[in-house]
């Protein structure tokens, strides 16, 4: 089941590029979840200067009817555009390269030395590890361990 959410978001976004470039967006990231009984695809946008409320009605009108006309997804399902956010989640190789050096916050899985927050800027993230610099020393944390990194600060 999850390989074919994956299927799922990797062909929305394959989709969802170049629409999103025409409208002078870029693609933050795509999901496709299962909450409760229903389907979630989750679509989030991000431009220079931020998006707004319109930037996220134009790109879900312009998505909307590519989508049914490929009826790709079998489920029913809520579509749902949005910008990251202030707080971003950081889950792409290319979200880890550009906020290198910023304040970030390693969310855990399970409590370490009785925490399962740790926050400081970004040294360097992989598939395996990410690392962070609270300011007194550099903290390692394998991927396996983190359910979230996200950034910590307005950008």
């Amino acid at each position: 089941m999850a390989q074919a959410k994956q299927n799922t978001a990797a062909k929305v976004e394959e989709l969802a590029l170049p629409i999103a470039e025409q409208l002078g967006l870029r693609i933050w990231d795509v999901r496709y979840l299962k909450e409760g009984a229903s389907w979630f695809l989750r679509i989030f946008i991000d431009k220079d200067g931020g998006v707004d409320i319109d930037d996220c009605e134009r790109m879900s009108r312009a998505i909307d009817t590519p989508l049914d006309e490929l009826d790709f997804i079998k489920e029913q399902y809520f579509l749902e555009v949005s910008s990251p956010g202030l707080f971003r989640e950081l889950s792409r190789p290319e979200h880890f390269e550009q906020f290198k050096g910023v304040s970030v916050t390693v969310r855990l899985i399970r409590p370490q030395d009785g925490n399962k927050e740790f926050s400081g800027n970004l040294v360097f993230a992989d598939a395996k590890s990410v690392e962070i610099d609270d300011g007194s020393k550099q903290l390692t944390f394998e991927r396996s361990a983190v359910s979230k990194i996200f950034v910590n600060d307005e950008i």
